[in-house]
């Protein structure tokens, strides 16, 4: 619809086609990842692509529960929806945005909101760190992960601003620095990095992982805090642990019995495969498999099946009983892939039969039939 609009003439003297499209595209997206802004009058929405690197509204929320205090500042203001809810736990609130426009669309809009305790700076915010005489209760970075050609930047080094490099900096105006990243960075590689994390946070959104936090205070810490959060439709799956208490995790390892359980996302990005099953009182298929189960049913933060039947992986015979009928298909640990699979064995897609093909205790290649929970 908004691309149909931009090619044609706007029916607004003062709003051209291609304004009225990046509109209408703005409250397309909004709808369901901004509510809030979707349903208020006279906002105005930036290019696609600073909304497509907002955060959403749940994910944001999430963030400001995790800091209070007198004076808070955003080096990377953009859209401001982080700013919004950070302005509802801090007394002041500094917006820092490089691109004057965007600033300007965050000013007004929150302004809509009614929002007033927030102040809005342009230009480059590591500079103005560098030359500003106040300190603050908490930083926040949220740093660009495209370069000046817009492809996608994955090493940490890379983001601008460049945080390793800038840490000296940040240390010296806050005892308190919240960074948000790719969900794709390497824990091991971010700890490394960013020397004073004390807590990562690994952010899901209906089972897909949208942002990792990560909380860093100069203080001494024997261990970093890790927590997992999966936003449901009607509930959300918390897990806590920490890469320690992983490694000393009390683990057993059984064949699959009456229930099979998945991890969520969240879960799988935080590596915390051994102190699930402590802490959930499962039991591992194999310590690849990162598939859980147990006799009795479980309070488990991911998918949950019962279990109908158990079979050695044989092509041949599975061909034959499954060709021509639908089924749900993931692998563990397993040398075949989803597609592969599928083509083998003549399987379509969908239904309420779930197929897991993994590798047990014994290192046998084997299918698990399971009905959803």
């Amino acid at each position: 619809m908004a691309a149909a609009i931009a090619l044609k003439k706007s029916p607004f003297l003062k709003v051209n086609s291609s304004e009225l499209a990046q509109q209408l595209t703005g409250l397309q997206k909004a709808k369901e990842k901004l509510p809030l802004w979707f349903n208020t009058p006279k906002i105005y929405y930036p290019p696609k692509l600073n909304l497509e690197q907002t955060s959403s509204e749940v994910t944001a929320k999430y963030k400001a529960s995790l800091v209070s205090g007198d004076k808070l500042i955003d080096l990377t203001g953009g859209f401001g929806i982080d700013s919004f809810y950070f302005a509802k736990k801090f007394k002041k609130v500094v917006h820092c945005e490089l691109n004057p426009e965007l600033s300007k669309i965050a000013a007004h809009n929150l302004k809509q909101l009614g929002c007033e305790n927030i102040d809005f700076t342009i230009g480059d915010s590591i500079e103005y760190l560098k030359h500003t005489d106040k300190r603050f209760d908490c930083i926040y970075i949220d740093p660009a992960r495209r370069d000046f050609t817009g492809a996608r930047i994955f090493q940490l080094e890379d983001y601008l601003p460049n945080v390793p490099d800038n840490l000296a900096l940040l240390t010296s105006k806050s005892d308190l620095i919240l960074i948000k990243t790719s969900p794709l960075l390497d824990l091991q590689a971010g700890i490394k990095a960013l020397k004073h994390v004390s807590e990562i946070h690994i952010i899901a959104v209906k089972n897909e992982v949208k942002e990792l936090l990560w909380l860093l205070d100069k203080s001494e810490k024997d261990q970093v805090k890790i927590k997992t959060l999966n936003f449901k439709k009607n509930e959300t799956e918390r897990f806590n642990g920490s890469l320690n208490l992983n490694l000393q995790a009390d683990v057993q390892y059984a064949l699959p019995q009456n229930y099979l359980f998945e991890p969520n996302a969240a879960i799988m990005k935080s590596g915390l495969f051994d102190d699930l099953a402590s802490k959930t009182k499962t039991s591992k298929l194999h310590p690849n498999s990162h598939l859980y189960t147990s006799y009795e049913i479980k309070n488990f933060p991911g998918r949950r099946f019962k279990i109908k039947e158990i079979q050695n992986y044989k092509a041949s015979v599975l061909k034959k009983m499954f060709k021509g009928s639908k089924a749900n298909i993931t692998t563990r640990n397993f040398p075949d892939t989803v597609a592969q699979l599928r083509k083998k064995l003549r399987i379509k897609d969908g239904g309420d039969t779930y197929l897991f093909f993994t590798t047990n205790a014994k290192e046998e290649k084997i299918v698990i039939n399971c009905e959803k929970l």
